[in-house]
């Protein structure tokens, strides 16, 4: 997500609190804000799927890959 659209979020925020939003423009404030979770979402995912953990026996063990598929079939 680019910083214009998080500026705009931003913008309909101060708005929203100050003088109120049109259904219009509460749809879009909507919209961004799904936008912003999913790109937060989609960046954790990214870093808890490169975390390795190493087991008491020593063997590395790369979470993305025991856990990630599995999160992938419940979406």
């Amino acid at each position: 997500m680019d910083q214009t659209k998080i500026d705009r979020i931003n913008e309909l925020a101060r708005r929203a609190k100050a003088e109120g939003l049109t259904e219009e423009e509460k749809r879009e404030q909507d919209l961004l804000r799904k936008e912003y979770v999913a790109t937060i979402r989609r960046n954790l995912r990214a870093q808890l799927d490169n975390i390795d953990v190493v087991n008491l026996d020593g063997t590395t063990e790369n979470l993305g890959e025991k856990y990630g598929k599995k999160a992938e079939d419940l979406s």
